[in-house]
């Protein structure tokens, strides 16, 4: 059998195994979605719209999903939705490696799975999810991905869930969540409604070289930092006394010069905590989520 015979026997066998597991997400398919168990189906959370959604099968019959869990930060989603007669994608052994052939399930509007081929091209790749926040982890490939892709398998050559395709980096290099134990442990969170809680400061902060430049500027010593540009209202911020001016320097004892780590921090820390922050040339210490800010000298 020759190479291209047997690229176009993969294709088959993966379009045969993946295909009936793989449906449309949304009444005009915003995204895919794909079928992980009986009655389940996981997709990425910018694809939905409400606690309601449609899912378009193969086969081509469409049901009313019900939203179970969203974790928008993850752009990932569990959707509840009668699944009888479409089998589940069973999993892989781990993230692929670079160089593994891979392929890409989608929905297509009338039902049908669409199935391309490629490579992975790097791994331990970041995005930004929907609600701005780094999403760290993702397999980068190129297994070409039309409109409606996002939420879509990635498989391996057996036809096993390797990742959820999700974002689109230049041309021709695509971006999965990596379907490893993590990720199962999300999925079996989310179906349980059990949506991830991450501490939001309500605060708009600018680099740490734009807050050293901006401190020179009147005059302050330069300190690496996050320079707090906008405090909102009611906020978390706003109640623990963080005021606009201020340079955040260390967010639970870790430090932090970088909006990324910031956004890692919320990820990991729960309320209350203390946050240390640089007013003009004094350093304090403030509780968000607890008590009054105290000054610290």
């Amino acid at each position: 059998m020759s190479v291209l015979e047997e690229l176009q026997a993969a294709v088959a066998s993966v379009a045969q195994q993946a295909g009936p597991a793989v449906v449309g997400i949304g009444q005009r398919q915003r995204g895919s979605g794909v079928i992980v168990a009986n009655g389940r189906v996981v997709t990425n959370a910018h694809n939905l719209r409400g606690g309601e959604t449609t899912v378009r099968f193969a086969d081509g019959r469409t049901a009313t999903g019900r939203v179970a869990g969203v974790d928008w930060d993850g752009d990932l989603a569990v959707v509840e939705v009668d699944t009888t007669g479409a089998t589940p994608l069973g999993f892989g052994d781990g993230q692929p490696s670079v160089g593994a052939a891979v392929f890409g399930a989608a929905a297509t509007p009338s039902g049908a799975p669409r199935v391309t081929v490629g490579f992975v091209s790097s791994v331990e790749r970041a995005f930004r999810g929907p609600g701005g926040r780094r999403i760290a982890g993702s397999i980068e490939h190129t297994a070409p991905l039309a409109s409606g892709s996002s939420g879509g398998a990635l498989v391996d050559a057996a036809g096993r869930l390797v990742g959820l395709n999700t974002n689109r980096v230049g041309e021709g290099f695509y971006l999965a969540l990596p379907a490893d134990s993590a990720f199962q442990e999300r999925i079996e969170a989310l179906a349980r409604g059990e949506e991830p809680s991450r501490p939001r400061l309500g605060i708009a902060v600018a680099p740490s070289a734009i807050a050293i430049r901006m401190r020179q500027s009147v005059g302050l010593p330069a300190r690496e930092g996050l320079l707090v540009r906008g405090v909102e209202d009611d906020s978390l911020a706003s109640k623990a006394g963080i005021l606009e001016g201020d340079l955040i320097v260390e967010v639970a004892g870790q430090s932090v010069s970088e909006v990324d780590a910031l956004y890692e921090l919320l990820g990991k820390v729960e309320l209350p905590f203390e946050v240390k922050l640089v007013r003009g040339t004094e350093e304090r210490t403030v509780s968000v989520g607890g008590g009054d800010a105290q000054g610290e000298a």
